[in-house]
């Protein structure tokens, strides 16, 4: 599989933080930050030339492809540990270093989204380590690489299902669930556009507005009474917009909190 790397030049951080909100809606899968660049990747069967540039303007970035291994190696040589205070802490294996919190995840760390360095991600984890996950049945939707089925299980869930629609996404986390010796973790691809029936006490999604919009009637009829449902991939600006659709299924604003123009939302049903 090869990926087309886009780089475009802007300074502002916060302006980087909505493009790849924007991205992320065309299809892109992955994305480095920079000083005074967005990188982001995308499967070369998804790039759509037109959709970029009406977004960006025809002379806005640049376009190179970049071969799946080539890929790896530059992921690896930037990846560095993240460390979310008082909850865990995420590495690669080749990091050696003292882990000072009540947790540890080793991924390899490869294409997939979720590596706990985006602030959606981490965000996620702060929101994950104020619920009562032990027993708990549990669905990923959208797991990138497994981070947070992973903390799931750590938190004492009895069952969690992982889905991404990306079958690179599946693979990795496979096998970082593999890495971290997890038994209560089912990956599967779910290619289709409806998720997977089954009733979950809390429903996990850090995908992208588009996505939580489309499914959220699904995530409703998924999750048991009482449960809860945790979002993120929102930018500030959109959390009135899910806050709205997620009421007009059912569920009941629980909180949000915020992370560099990013937020995360809770909900109950």
């Amino acid at each position: 599989m090869n990926y087309k790397r886009v780089t475009i030049a802007t300074p502002d951080e916060a302006a980087q933080e909505i493009l790849i909100a924007q991205l992320a809606e065309l299809g892109y899968e992955g994305f480095e930050q920079n000083e005074g660049s967005l990188a982001a990747y995308i499967d070369e069967g998804a790039y759509d030339k037109a959709a970029l540039e009406e977004m960006t303007g025809s002379t806005g970035y640049g376009v190179e492809d970049v071969a799946q291994q080539n890929w790896n190696a530059v992921w690896e040589s930037n990846f560095e540990p993240v460390v979310v205070e008082g909850l865990c802490t995420i590495r690669a294996d080749f990091h050696n270093i003292e882990v000072n919190t009540p947790y540890e995840i080793v991924i390899t760390p490869k294409m997939s989204f979720g590596t706990g360095h985006h602030a959606t991600t981490q965000l996620m984890l702060m929101g994950m380590s104020k619920l009562d996950m032990k027993s708990k049945h549990v669905l990923d939707f959208g797991t990138g690489t497994g981070v947070l089925a992973i903390m799931a299980e750590l938190l004492g869930a009895a069952d969690i299902l992982a889905i991404d629609y990306d079958e690179w996404a599946v693979e990795n986390s496979r096998e970082n669930v593999a890495r971290n010796h997890c038994s209560h973790i089912k990956v599967e691809q779910n290619a289709t556009d409806q998720l997977p029936k089954m009733s979950a006490d809390v429903i996990l999604a850090n995908i992208n507005r588009h996505v939580l919009l489309q499914f959220m009637k699904e995530m409703y009829s998924n999750l048991v009474p009482g449960g809860t449902l945790l979002l993120s991939g929102i930018l500030v600006e959109d959390i009135s917009m899910v806050t709205e659709a997620a009421i007009k299924e059912g569920f009941q604003p629980a909180g949000q909190q915020s992370l560099n123009n990013w937020a995360a939302l809770s909900f109950s049903k």
